[in-house]
């Protein structure tokens, strides 16, 4: 008999058994490529002087309270208190670009984290917060910063 007659035939999961992987460590083999951590290291770049015209029409949903548009991966809205407020698009726990404005809070659509009008996590999924800018108002013209 030669060794390949011999050998064994088992499937990756069966070797990984053997190997002494078990549980929760063996769907940690399977799956811990596609882990991801809720970190906000995925954020996009924080806008520098990103302007918008409030008087033009794409910019419209800012006249209104709760109202908001999104530019260049930021989220720029009009608060139920009337000021204006922007943060980034991309969500803090999967990083999905994601985030819109609700009434009085930021909201991502994929898993339903939420952010207060500061950035911070309002519960489990949006713990790590959000980064938020700084809005100036002169005249008829946003101006957003990092």
């Amino acid at each position: 008999m030669n060794s390949e007659q011999n050998a064994e035939n088992i499937n990756r999961h069966e070797f990984l058994r053997k190997l002494g992987f078990a549980g929760s460590a063996l769907a940690a083999v399977y799956f811990g490529a596609n882990l991801q951590s809720c970190t906000n290291d995925r954020v996009s770049p924080a806008p520098t002087n990103l302007t918008l015209d409030l008087s033009a029409s794409e910019n419209a949903a800012l006249k209104n309270n709760g109202g908001y548009v999104i530019k260049d991966g930021v989220v720029i809205a009009k608060s139920n208190t009337g000021a204006y407020i922007a943060a980034t698009l991309t969500c803090s726990h999967e990083g999905k670009r994601e985030i819109i404005y609700q009434t009085d809070h930021f909201y991502c659509t994929a898993h339903g984290a939420k952010y207060d009008n500061n950035g911070k996590g309002l519960n489990g999924d949006g713990k790590k917060g959000i980064a938020v800018y700084t809005t100036s108002l002169t005249g008829n013209i946003l101006t957003i910063t990092a």
